[in-house]
């Protein structure tokens, strides 16, 4: 196998081997490789071993990288993970198939606004900042409920809740309150956990995990 089989190889039993000790099948986790700031060279054979969904992190990289690759390839489904000005929330309706990083009215308003539009529906995660941590997007935890109702009452396809836990701490029990938050908000989708952390992130419930460094390798 090449390096790109072989590492989605190793992602994808990693995913498995989690789902199977929380007793989930595997495939209820979708894996999003993350493929931001890496140029269309090193994705090619990531979609030639099999992968289909993608996180950009920018919606300009994105329209400069992925309509070339969708003429090639079928099947292709696009995450955007990082976060999303209300300005380009047209520009990411058009492109993304979901959207991970919803976590503002305004940017509720933009969205709803650009799929009324463009007759898009793609489905989206509201973020929450589940560190309370000032540098980083999301709502407060303590906004969710005010912010979900919104997002509900403007029609836009609510997906799940999404998160980044601190940097260097124990993840889990930040995975463990965005569970506990889709339960209590009656949500399905937990976006959660990235190559230092998916497989705890999928024993905890994670139905999309994003990970960049372990398929592709470090970014340079």
């Amino acid at each position: 196998m090449n390096d790109a089989s072989q590492r989605l190889e190793t992602v994808r039993a990693g995913i498995a081997r989690a789902a199977a000790l929380a007793g989930r099948p595997s495939g209820s986790v979708t894996l999003i490789a993350v493929s931001k700031t890496h140029p269309l060279e090193a994705i090619e054979p990531v979609i030639a071993a099999g992968q289909r969904d993608f996180g950009e992190n920018r919606v300009q990289e994105a329209q400069a990288k992925w309509p070339p690759l969708s003429e090639r390839h079928t099947g292709l489904r696009l995450h955007l993970i990082g976060t999303l000005q209300s300005n380009k929330a047209a520009d990411a309706v058009a492109l993304f198939d979901v959207i991970h990083s919803v976590d503002r009215p305004s940017l509720i308003s933009a969205l709803a606004t650009a799929m009324e539009r463009s007759g898009r529906r793609p489905d989206c995660f509201l973020q929450v900042n589940i560190g309370d941590e000032p540098q980083k997007g999301g709502c407060a935890v303590a906004d969710l409920p005010a912010l979900l109702r919104e997002a509900r009452t403007a029609g836009l396809p609510i997906a799940g809740l999404m998160c980044i836990p601190p940097a260097e701490v124990e993840p889990a029990p930040y995975f463990a309150l965005l569970a506990k938050l889709a339960r209590r908000h009656d949500v399905a989708g937990l976006s959660m956990g990235m190559s230092g952390d998916y497989e705890t992130a999928v024993m905890i419930g994670a139905t999309h995990v994003r990970v960049g460094t372990a398929l592709f390798g470090e970014r340079s």
